[in-house]
C-alpha cells in the first residue's frame, strides 16, 4: 500500500497519491465557544450541553420559573429592594445620648420594619426561594434520593463520537470486500488513520494519560502532527515540541492497496461504496458534538467531471435565448420581406457545426475534457455573427435583381468579412494547441474544428436557405402560409389584415429593402456624432483612461487556482477544502528529496556533500529545517549509541535492521538490498506556502538548490502539477498571444486592401487583451488555464469587430474619410451590434453556473464582447479618421475597381413583358 493523501496538496510524505479516503472533524461549536473564551479541549470534544447557561463550562441551563414564582423583577421571590450600601458607606444620623435611645446607631428609617418583624420577613423570603427552587429539581426533596448524572469531560464526548466515527468507515464494505481485507498494512495490521487514534488504541483512559504529555507538532520526537491536528491551541515550551491546550479539528486518513491491479480495482470499488453511504452513516450517527467533512483521492476528478452534466441544461436555456433575439432582431413588419426561417436557420447551422466537429473529433479519438464544454456557447455566438453579416448585406441588395445576382452581391460583400474572421479563429485556436496545457489543448481543438464547420455551413447550408427565402421573397409570398399576398395595403379590408396578409414593399429610391430603424440611426445620428471634432477629443480621452486603467490591473493580476473551484459550488469537497484552508494551512507540502542514484552513504566525503546539500535545502525561507526527517542522520545517533562504525560498506548494510527497529517508517524510506543502497529519501516540511507566488518560489528555489547539487537529487512532491502550471502560465500565455497576433497581421494583410488599416486591426486586438487582462483583477478572475484559454478566445473576437469596420472603411467610395467612418458604420455597424449582444446572450447564462469554470468564461467573454465591440464601434471608426491614407486605395486597386464598375450588369438583365392592360389593377 501507499500513504497517500486526504488534502487536495497536503501530501504526508510527498509520495504517490495513491487510494484513499479521508475525514476532516471539526468541533460542533469551535466558533461559538472561542467567541465566548471557553477553553477547547483535545481533540475537538464541545464542553457538555448547557454549559453556557451559567457562562462556564458545566453550567446548568436556566430554567423558567412559573409566573407565580416570580417577583416584579423576574426574579423568584416577592418583589425585594435593592442591596444597601456597605455599612461604612451608610448615611449616619446624630447619636442619641438619652436614656432608652439606641446608642451608637443611627434612628430607625421611615418605614423600616423592627427587628422581629424583619427576621420574619427573612424566613418568609426563605421559603419562597425555596420552593422556587424546589420547582426547578434544584434541591431533592426529603423522600426522594439524590441522583448525579455522570459528567463527562468535554473532550471524552468528542473522543466517543470519533471512535464511532471511524467504526462506522471500517465497517463500509463494497462488493463483499471490507475495509479490513483492502487497507494498507503496517506490520499486518490496517494503517492508523490517525497517530493520536492510533496511541490509545480506542481506550479513553489512554487519552487521559496522553494529553498531559502531547505537544505539537512534533510528537514523542518523531511523529510530524502537522497533517493531524487543525487550530491548535499551544502552551510555552520548545518550538517543536510545545504542549498541546487546545485543538480545534482532527483529520483521519484511510489508506488502501493498489497492488496488484485486483486490488486496486477493489479499493476504488470500495471508495465509491464509501462516498456513497458515508451522507447516510453521518446521519444515524447523528452527532453533537462534532462536525464532519470527507474527501477520497478520487473526488476531485468526479467533481470536475459533474461540471459538463450541470451546464446541459444551460445549453438548451441559450440556445432559446439566441434564437428568439435573431428572430426577432431579424424580423419585419413586412409578411414578405421578414426573416424569420433565415435566423431560425442560421442557429440551426451553429448547432451542426458544433455536432459534426464534435462528432468527428470523438469519432477519432481526440480527448475531450470539461473545457471544451465552452466551445457550443462561443460557436453559437459567431456563427450568428456570421449570419447577421450575410443578412445585412443581402438586404442592401436591389429587390428586383434575379436571386443568383443577390447572392452574387451578397457573397462579394459579406464573404470576405466572415472570411477574415475564420481565418483568425481558426488560427487563434489552432496556434492554441501547442501550449503545455492538456486542457487547453482539448478546448482549442474542438473549438478551432468547430469554427471550419461553421464557416463551410454559413457558406453552403445557410447560403442556400438564404437563396430558398430569396425565391419566396421574389415571388411574394408569405413568411409563414408560403401563399401569393398583394403588394398593396387593400382599402376594403382591415388594418389587421393589411399587416399580417400584404407585403412586399421596398424602397423605390434605392430599390433594395425597406432600411432597418437601426440602421437609420447609424446612418443620421450616431455616425455623424461620433464624427465630430469634440467627440473625437473625448474619444481619445476616454481611450486613454481605459488603457491606463487595464495597464494597473495587469499589474495587480493574480496567478493561479483555488482546487475548490474545479468543483461545483453545492459539492461536498467544498467544506473540506475551506476547513483545510482554515485548520491546516500553517504546514505546506512535505517535500520528498530523493538520491535518485547509488552512492556510497558510509563514505564520509558523500556524507558531508549529502548534509551540505540538505542544509542548502533547509536554509530556503519555506522550509523549517527542525521538522526535517532524515533516516541517514538518526541511523548515525543509532551506530552511536551502540558504539558501531558505520564507515565501511558491509558494517553499513548490515546493520541497517538496527535503524528500522529504532523506527520502523524508515524501512519505506530506503530501497536497498545486500550489497548496495540503489536509492532513498529524505523529507523537508515546507511553511509560510500560502499563495500562488509563494509556490511558484518554493518550487524554483528548491529545483535550484537540488539541481546545483554534486549529489543526484530530485524533490518530488504530487502537489508541484499543480505548482508547474504557475512556471509557464505566463511564458505560455504571451506565447500564444504574440504568435496568434502575428497571424492574424499577416491574414489583415493579405485580405485587407491597405496595410496601415491591417496594423490597426492588430493594433485593436493588443489593446482588447491588455483591457480584458487588466479587469480580470477587478472582476477577482486569476490567471490560469482556464482564463488562459479565454485570452486565445479574445485574440478571434478582437479581429471579428474591428476587421469588419475596418474592410467596409476601406472599401467605401466617399470622397472624406469622415464619411467612409460613417458609411461603414452605416452598413456594418448594426451587425456587429447583433453580433455582440448575441454572443452576450450566447453565455449570459453561464453566469448561472454552479460551476467557477463557466461563471469565470461568462466573465471573461463579456469583458471581450464589450471591449471588442467598443473598439469596432467606437474607437477604431475614429482612429480610422486621423490617417487619410486608409480611406484611399492604391492606384492598382482603383483601377480594378473602376474596371469592375464598368462590367457591372445592368440593374436588371432578365427581359420583363409588358402588360396590356396597364390601368387595369386586376390584370397580370
Amino acid at each position: 500500500g501507499k500513504k497517500t493523501r486526504v488534502a487536495s496538496t497536503r501530501l504526508l510524505n510527498g509520495g504517490d497519491p495513491g487510494l484513499s479516503s479521508g475525514v476532516v472533524v471539526r468541533r460542533e461549536s469551535a466558533k461559538r465557544d472561542g467567541a465566548a473564551g471557553l477553553p477547547h479541549r483535545l481533540p475537538g470534544g464541545p464542553a457538555v450541553p448547557g454549559a453556557a447557561g451559567a457562562g462556564r463550562p458545566g453550567g446548568r441551563l436556566p430554567v423558567a420559573l412559573p409566573a407565580r414564582a416570580r417577583g416584579a423583577r423576574g426574579r423568584p421571590g416577592l418583589r425585594l429592594r435593592p442591596p444597601a450600601e456597605p455599612r461604612g458607606q451608610r448615611p449616619r444620623g446624630p447619636v442619641h445620648a438619652a436614656r432608652g435611645s439606641r446608642q451608637g446607631r443611627a434612628p430607625r428609617r421611615p418605614g423600616a420594619l423592627p427587628h422581629r418583624r424583619r427576621r420574619l420577613r427573612l424566613r418568609l423570603r426563605r421559603a419562597l426561594l425555596r420552593r422556587a427552587a424546589a420547582h426547578r429539581g434544584l434541591l431533592r426533596r426529603p423522600d426522594r434520593p439524590r441522583l448525579r448524572r455522570p459528567r463527562l469531560a468535554p473532550h471524552q464526548g468528542a473522543f466517543a463520537e470519533l471512535l464511532a466515527l471511524d467504526a462506522a468507515v471500517r465497517g463500509i464494505r463494497s462488493a463483499g470486500d471490507a475495509f479490513e481485507e483492502l487497507c494498507a498494512r503496517r506490520r499486518g495490521a490496517c494503517w492508523s488513520p490517525n497517530p493520536l487514534l492510533g496511541a490509545v488504541q480506542g481506550d479513553e483512559a489512554r487519552l487521559e494519560a496522553l494529553l498531559p504529555s502531547l505537544t505539537f507538532p512534533l510528537f514523542q520526537g518523531r511523529l510530524f502532527l502537522g497533517p493531524f491536528l487543525g487550530g491548535v491551541a499551544l502552551g510555552p515550551g520548545p518550538e517543536v515540541a510545545r504542549p498541546v491546550r487546545a485543538a480545534k479539528a482532527l483529520r483521519l486518513l484511510y489508506y488502501l492497496q493498489e497492488d496488484p491491479p485486483a486490488r486496486r480495482e477493489a479499493s476504488q470499488r470500495w471508495l465509491g461504496a464509501f462516498l456513497e453511504r458515508i451522507p447516510g452513516l453521518l446521519h444515524s450517527l447523528n452527532q453533537t458534538a462534532v462536525q464532519v467533512s470527507y474527501f477520497t483521492s478520487l473526488s476531485r476528478q468526479e467533481e470536475f467531471d459533474k461540471n459538463a452534466k450541470d451546464v446541459i441544461q444551460l445549453f438548451s436555456i441559450t440556445y432559446f435565448l439566441t434564437i428568439f433575439f435573431s428572430v426577432m432582431s431579424c424580423s419585419r413588419l413586412d409578411c414578405v420581406r421578414t426573416k424569420v426561417w433565415v435566423a431560425a436557420f442560421g442557429v440551426l447551422s451553429s448547432g451542426l457545426s458544433v455536432l459534426s466537429s464534435f462528432g468527428l473529433l470523438l469519432f477519432c479519438g481526440a480527448e475531450f475534457v470539461i473545457t471544451a464544454a465552452n466551445a457550443p456557447f462561443l460557436i453559437l455566438g459567431v456563427g450568428v455573427d456570421d449570419m447577421f453579416i450575410m443578412v445585412s448585406c443581402w438586404q442592401q441588395t436591389k429587390v428586383k435583381q434575379r436571386v443568383q445576382d443577390r447572392m452574387a452581391d451578397t457573397y462579394e460583400e459579406a464573404a470576405v468579412s466572415i472570411t477574415i474572421t475564420t481565418l483568425t479563429d481558426v488560427l487563434a485556436f489552432y496556434i492554441g494547441i501547442a501550449t503545455s496545457f492538456r486542457s487547453v489543448q482539448s478546448f482549442c481543438i474542438y473549438t478551432g474544428t468547430a469554427f471550419v464547420f461553421c464557416y463551410l455551413y454559413n457558406l453552403t447550408f445557410f447560403g442556400a436557405i438564404l437563396a430558398l427565402n430569396g425565391r419566396r421573397e421574389e415571388s411574394n409570398r408569405h413568411w409563414l402560409t408560403f401563399m401569393k399576398v398583394k403588394k398593396e395595403p387593400q382599402e376594403s379590408r382591415g388594418h389587421l389584415y393589411n399587416m399580417c396578409c400584404v407585403g412586399g414593399s421596398f424602397d423605390e429610391s434605392t430599390v433594395a429593402e425597406t432600411e432597418h430603424p437601426i440602421n437609420t440611426f447609424f446612418r443620421k445620428y450616431y455616425g455623424p456624432f461620433l464624427m465630430n471634432i469634440w467627440t473625437k477629443v473625448l474619444v481619445v480621452v476616454l481611450y486613454l483612461v481605459y488603457v491606463g486603467s487595464s495597464i494597473y490591473g495587469c499589474t495587480q493580476l493574480k496567478e493561479g487556482i483555488d482546487l475548490r473551484n474545479l468543483a461545483t459550488d453545492h459539492s461536498y469537497v467544498i467544506q473540506y477544502y475551506d476547513w483545510e484552508n482554515e485548520y491546516f494551512s500553517k504546514y505546506g507540502p512535505r517535500v520528498m528529496v530523493v538520491v535518485t542514484e547509488s552512492i556510497s552513504y558510509w563514505d564520509l566525503s558523500v556524507h558531508a556533500e549529502l548534509e551540505k546539500c540538505m542544509d542548502a535545502l533547509e536554509s530556503s525561507s519555506y522550509v523549517d529545517k527542525n521538522l526535517s526527517q532524515s533516516w541517514l542522520r538518526i541511523y548515525e545517533n543509532v551506530a552511536q549509541q551502540m558504539s558501531i562504525n558505520i564507515t565501511e560498506r558491509t558494517v553499513f548494510i548490515r546493520n541497517l535492521p538496527a535503524l528500522f527497529t529504532a523506527n520502523p517508517d524508515f524501512e519505506l524510506d530506503l530501497n536497498s538490498s545486500a550489497t548496495e543502497i540503489s536509492a532513498s529519501r529524505f523529507f523537508i516540511q515546507t511553511v509560510n506556502v500560502s499563495t500562488a507566488v509563494d509556490e511558484q518560489n518554493l518550487l524554483n528555489q528548491l529545483r535550484g538548490l537540488a539541481k546545483d547539487c554534486k549529489i543526484p537529487l530530485m524533490v518530488y512532491h504530487p502537489g508541484f502539477i499543480y505548482f508547474d502550471q504557475y512556471l509557464v502560465i505566463v511564458q505560455n500565455t504571451i506565447q500564444n498571444i504574440a504568435i496568434a497576433t502575428g497571424a492574424m497581421l499577416i491574414i489583415s494583410l493579405l485580405l485587407i486592401p491597405n496595410p496601415v488599416c491591417s496594423l490597426w486591426v492588430t493594433f485593436a486586438i493588443a489593446s482588447v487583451i491588455v483591457g480584458v487582462t487588466g479587469f480580470m483583477a477587478y472582476w477577482d478572475v486569476n490567471l490560469d488555464s482556464i482564463s488562459m484559454i479565454n485570452l486565445i478566445i479574445c485574440i478571434g473576437f478582437s479581429v471579428d469587430f474591428s476587421a469588419h469596420i475596418s474592410y467596409a472603411f476601406v472599401s467605401r467610395e466617399k470622397p472624406t474619410v469622415n464619411e467612409k467612418a460613417v458609411d461603414a458604420l452605416y452598413h456594418l455597424g448594426y451587425p456587429v451590434l447583433q453580433g455582440a449582444v448575441s454572443t452576450i446572450l450566447g453565455v449570459v447564462v453561464l453566469s448561472a453556473a454552479a460551476s467557477y469554470i463557466f461563471r469565470t468564461f461568462f466573465k471573461v467573454m463579456f469583458l471581450v464582447i464589450l471591449f471588442g465591440a467598443a473598439h469596432g464601434l467606437i474607437f477604431i471608426p475614429v482612429f480610422l479618421t486621423f490617417f487619410g491614407s486608409c480611406g484611399r486605395l492604391t492606384n492598382r486597386q482603383s483601377a480594378v475597381v473602376q474596371h469592375d464598375i464598368i462590367k457591372l450588369p445592368p440593374v436588371n438583365t432578365r427581359k420583363t413583358k409588358q402588360p396590356s392592360f396597364p390601368q387595369d389593377p386586376d390584370c397580370p
